[in-house]
């Protein structure tokens, strides 16, 4: 299937969280102009073939009418009680030519019974449901957050399970297949795809569709190793690369800006799709149920790139030749690798597990992608392989990789060459190859880089040979706009968009868009509870990879930074940068947010947990009621590791 969509849509888009605790209201839920088919349309015009529905996420809301629970759209104001998400989407999807998946949380921070016997027998009857109600469902979808603290009936507590063994996965999944056969099962337990390790959409360059899943079953295997697979294991289980086309899962207005770029959407795809993978891309509707239009307008940027880049194949008229064919059998001759067929393939002997093929244009063409896919009914096999290109009559290397899988997509600089030629030089058995196809993919210019510092210093850089254009009013700019030459102060809050334009080339970036709020110049820390006092400016120096630390702060818990904002302000939230990058990220799970006038009498505005940070380190941010302050007091209530320091990398107020 290539690519598909995620659709995270509940009671947290409307309480602007990204887990739910499991006590939220079911009125919450009442979107204005809920409309699937949006949904559906937007997947079929990105190239998508499926979406996949989180039918109910950890906090046990339902957006199905569940006959086992209250605590779904029926007793939602959101039409009256009789509306069912999960029916109408079933039904666009079908409208539309799309396979449904669903999602159903295993963990349910509402149900009273959850980590006892009784919820299983309530977690499988809504599985029927889902199976039974909706006609075909392409993947049932089951993630890794199991237990923890939630509401769990007024329990308000925390509950520890096995992950393995709770939910008997071996039975839970041969109900699935009685009921639906066709299904295929994603996650935990022995499941038929796997998580690729992370949520940021990509798989290693060697990526192996297979799994030592009785290892992976039995706790042994790191999730790390989702990334690149095992090339000894014993079960066929192909990576799934789930990523949000932004920072969150679910839909916040405060990310409005923050839709992933174009550059990186493009990225992800050659790292996923392009590594063998699948590419999974969330797409989380708004209150109102409709997919935003920052998201659409990327979606559609990023599917005119990948279709300019494969526009047209120039091997197809290519003369092919190889250093073995199967028997010499024209059955499994070269040509077959470039027929447009994916039945057919080019074939080596049994014992041969080397062998070049060799493609001779009619004059020297230039190139800069190729395309390759295995034969898989008969398994995966190349361990390794190189390409070659004969430019000015010698041979030159331009690349040299491991594995291919079903299929994988090589970027390079642009070759103008009158042959390549693909050197398979390990396999697991002989050679199989369906499909190899290579495009000449158009120029293309990154979108800039946009910083501004805590004196309100803006800088906007670009790829060498670029000029760079930019508004502060909002508005798209071109190259009549300002011309960017050198870095300009603007402390005020503002908007700044700005693109890339290639001077030789004479091809423009997407636009890259940044949001401010008034220049942290007169912020300073004037107290905290541990760490060092000569660097802890760093946590306001409007500078996100640097960071600072709380002190040995895991077994001093909690740990605290007042922060003095110069001036009194109306402040509608905050957010907090953790480290994104490197092993041990000393990251803060539970917080606790105050403001002041005078650092004497303090108003709590907000508390709670940093959902999902662990899996997803990105800046969280969290709203509250306007308020007027000067000071600000930021608590840290609990670490995710057990590591002695907790980090921050910026501390940041959101305006009214």
């Amino acid at each position: 299937m290539e690519f598909y969509a995620f659709i995270h849509f509940s009671l947290n888009t409307f309480t602007n969280k990204e887990w739910g605790f499991g006590d939220e209201s079911p009125q919450l839920f009442n979107p204005t102009a809920l409309d699937v088919r949006q949904w559906a349309r937007v997947a079929k015009e990105a190239g998508m073939k499926g979406i996949i529905l989180v039918a109910k996420h950890h906090d046990g809301f339902c957006l199905w009418p569940s006959a086992y629970t209250e605590r779904s759209v029926k007793n939602a104001p959101w039409k009256n009680g009789k509306g069912d998400v999960v029916k109408e989407l079933a039904a666009a999807c079908k409208e539309y030519g799309l396979k449904l998946g669903l999602y159903l949380s295993p963990w349910d921070r509402n149900h009273p019974d959850y980590g006892k016997p009784a919820y299983i027998s309530y977690f499988r009857n809504q599985l029927k449901e889902l199976l039974i109600n909706y006609g075909d469902v392409f993947e049932m979808w089951f993630d890794g957050a199991n237990g923890g603290d939630g509401y769990y009936g007024g329990a308000n507590e925390i509950r520890k399970i096995n992950t393995l063994e709770y939910y008997d996965w071996e039975e839970t999944y041969q109900l699935i297949y009685k009921i639906a056969p066709k299904t295929l099962v994603w996650g935990i337990g022995p499941s038929e795809a796997r998580w690729i390790g992370n949520e940021e959409g990509f798989a290693n360059e060697t990526n192996w569709s297979l799994l030592r899943q009785k290892d992976d079953l039995a706790g042994k295997v790191h999730y790390s190793e989702y990334t690149s697979g095992h090339e000894d294991g014993e079960k066929w289980v192909p990576g799934e690369a789930d990523v949000s086309i932004r920072p969150g899962w679910f839909y916040h207005a405060s990310e409005d800006d923050k839709v992933k770029s174009l550059d990186e959407l493009v990225d992800i795809y050659y790292k996923s799709v392009g590594r063998n993978a699948t590419l999974l891309l969330n797409l989380p509707p708004d209150k109102r149920g409709l997919i935003n239009e920052n998201d659409i307008q990327r979606l559609k940027e990023f599917t005119a790139a990948i279709k300019a880049d494969f526009k047209t194949d120039v091997l197809a008229k290519t003369k092919v030749t190889t250093t073995n064919y199967r028997g010499n059998d024209r059955k499994y001759a070269p040509e077959n690798a470039i027929d447009g067929n994916k039945n057919s393939y080019w074939a080596t002997d049994d014992a041969v597990k080397k062998a070049t093929i060799t493609f001779e244009f009619k004059k020297p063409t230039a190139v800069n992608r190729l395309l390759l896919q295995e034969y898989i009914p008969l398994g995966q096999r190349v361990k390794a392989f190189t390409v070659e290109a004969k430019i000015d009559g010698k041979w030159k290397t331009i690349a040299s990789q491991t594995t291919i899988g079903y299929k994988r997509i090589l970027r390079f600089d642009r070759v103008v060459a009158s042959a390549l030629r693909v050197n398979i030089t390990d396999a697991k058995a002989c050679v199989l190859l369906a499909n190899i196809q290579a495009f000449n993919a158009p120029f293309f210019v990154r979108m800039p880089e946009i910083s501004r510092d805590k004196k309100g210093v803006v800088a906007i850089k670009a790829a060498p040979g670029c000029r760079i254009y930019y508004t502060l009013d909002g508005s798209v700019p071109s190259a009549k706009s300002s011309w960017y030459k050198t870095a300009f102060q603007h402390p005020k809050a503002v908007t700044i968009k700005a693109i890339a334009v290639d001077t030789l080339e004479q091809r423009s970036s997407a636009v890259q868009m940044a949001q401010y709020g008034m220049a942290k110049q007169n912020w300073k820390v004037i107290t905290a509870s541990s760490g060092d006092m000569n660097t802890i400016q760093r946590i306001i120096d409007g500078d996100p990879a640097t960071d600072w630390s709380f002190e040995n702060a895991t077994h001093q818990l909690p740990q605290q930074v007042v922060i003095d904002m110069g001036e009194t302000m109306r402040i509608k939230g905050f957010s907090y940068v953790p480290k994104q990058q490197g092993h041990h990220l000393n990251l803060i799970a539970n917080y606790e947010f105050s403001t002041s006038l005078d650092a004497v009498n303090w108003s709590k505005q907000s508390e709670g947990e940093f959902s999902n940070i662990k899996n997803n380190p990105i800046e969280q941010i969290q709203l509250f009621s306007t308020v007027t302050a000067r000071y600000v007091k930021f608590v840290a209530k609990s670490a995710i590791e057990k590591g002695s320091n907790l980090s921050i990398c910026e501390i940041n107020v959101i305006e009214e």
